[in-house]
């Protein structure tokens, strides 16, 4: 019954370093910061504005 527990113990200790390791590795400082889109120009032709 222990020798269950403890590899079911090792499986878990297992899983969490696997999406550990593929969450943060490669990062310098764990999660990426946001990123803002950048603004779109303004659109020519649109409603309102008076053909030439």
């Amino acid at each position: 019954m222990v020798l269950i527990l403890l590899e079911a113990l090792g499986a878990l200790l297992l899983l969490v370093l696997i999406v550990w390791w593929t969450m943060f590795s490669g990062r310098d400082k764990g999660e990426l910061p946001p990123v803002d889109p950048a603004p779109e120009p303004p659109a020519e032709g649109g409603p309102g504005s008076s053909p030439r």
